[in-house]
């Protein structure tokens, strides 16, 4: 007894000091450049990512390079520059990650791979942070919702779905197809806008260098002529003395103007409403807006339904996925009606938003019980549609290219050379 008295008391002293025992800080993984040789004696060299050296020797052995020279990469004399992680990089993650899963590659060994084979350092980076946070234990779905920066909440809710019901691989191919159609229908609709701004700068650009270049040296000509200047030569040579001489403002102004927009648009609910409201009703634009839209809100909803995301859940993320106050406003009215027992077709007629073709296509697919895959054909005809519709703009812009700078140069030439041709006639 007096043993085991004895025994229990200094267990009891051992505690505390155990239990001051402070857990270790996670080391953070460096980068280290190494010189050697391969298995077949091939010199060699690169680069390896460790905690220490010693990890990364161990992992040079365990890729069977005998290395001669290894030390800590050294850092840029001004810091290292960050590469911008895009959602196009998120997109190529996706696709390889399901790839690697498909292919029965494990979830940790698969981060590796992913992490080696991709292009930007910062995206890989991120790889490697989500490896160590399933590697301690962590789900997918909840290490992608400690980046809510790159993983929006559909992306996670998705993952963690498909982790739930043992189907991780085939929900991570849907999810980077869904990705993929996504990142290619915004490109479609940056094409289709910043073509005219183009056109908008290259018109500003071109008169702007005949103003400030080209009419000063036809003015210095015509002071010399004694005669009176026809008026719209008069009118072309105020705009070219106030271009000289406020050419600064007019481009403060411009910047100005940009600025306050996007600060407004950012800011202002109100008035990123009203510009979403605007832009639907711009001809051309506004309609490959409008398809592009239907594309996004069929994706979506068939993306996450067929996911078996509940309709009225699957609504709810449809809602910030649509990119525009009117379908966003008409998906929530749409999952009120849904929760209150009303069909889907119904409630997405009663908008008055929504193309009857998409309305009836959600009709036969609730009726015939596959309302994903009716939805997943909306989706392809809209974004073929929105495809075809930016060709079409492509195609259109070109001729008018040409039109709005030869009026813009041909006029300025008129200009400058109707006091010309006026004075050879009076000779």
């Amino acid at each position: 007894m007096a043993t085991q008295a004895k025994a229990t008391n200094i267990s009891k002293a051992k505690a505390p000091k155990s239990a001051a025992r402070k857990p270790k800080a996670k080391e953070s993984s460096q980068v280290f450049i190494w010189q050697g040789t391969d298995r077949r004696g091939n010199s060699t060299k690169g680069e390896v990512t460790g905690s220490s050296l010693a990890l990364a020797k161990a992992e040079l052995r365990r890729q069977g390079i005998i290395h001669t020279k290894i030390r800590r990469k050294p850092k840029p004399l001004f810091g290292e520059k960050q590469k911008k992680i895009t959602a196009m990089d998120i997109t190529i993650f996706t696709r390889q990650l399901a790839t690697m899963m498909k292919a029965g590659v494990p979830l940790v060994q698969s981060f590796d791979i992913v992490a080696d084979g991709l292009e930007n350092p910062s995206m890989g980076k991120l790889v490697r942070e989500i490896k160590i946070e399933v590697e301690s234990g962590n789900s997918l779905g909840g290490a992608l919702r400690r980046h809510p920066k790159y993983f929006d909440d559909l992306f996670c809710s998705l993952v963690s779905s498909g982790e739930q019901s043992g189907a991780l691989e085939s929900m991570l191919d849907r999810v980077a197809t869904y990705k993929e159609k996504t990142e290619a229908l915004k490109s479609k609709i940056k094409k289709a806008i910043k073509y005219p701004v183009a056109v908008i700068v290259v018109a500003f650009i071109v008169t702007a260098i005949l103003l400030i270049k080209v009419v000063p040296t036809f003015q210095e000509l015509f002071e010399g002529f004694g005669a009176d200047l026809p008026a719209f030569t008069l009118f072309v040579i105020g705009i070219s003395d106030w271009m000289q001489a406020y050419w600064f403002m007019l481009i403060g102004a411009i910047a100005v103007a940009v600025f306050a927009f996007k600060e407004a648009n950012r800011r202002s609910q109100a008035f990123s409403d009203a510009v979403d409201r605007l832009v639907l009703r711009f001809p051309v634009v506004g309609n490959i807006l409008f398809q592009a839209t239907v594309a996004r809100y069929a994706r979506t909803l068939s993306t996450t339904f067929a996911a078996g995301v509940p309709l009225v859940d699957a609504l709810d993320s449809v809602a910030g996925a649509t990119g525009n106050v009117v379908y966003r406003n008409a998906v929530n009215y749409i999952k009120e009606e849904v929760a209150a027992g009303q069909q889907l077709q119904y409630s997405m007629k009663a908008t008055g938003v929504f193309p009857a073709m998409a309305v009836q296509m959600v009709a036969i697919g609730e009726e015939s019980g596959a309302l994903d895959s009716m939805l997943d054909k909306v989706a392809n005809y809209y974004e073929e549609e929105v495809d075809n519709a930016v060709d079409g703009l492509t195609s259109l812009m070109e001729p008018m290219i040409m039109a709005v700078l030869g009026i813009l140069v041909g006029g300025l030439i008129t200009a400058m050379y109707l006091p010309i041709f006026q004075l050879g006639a009076v000779v």
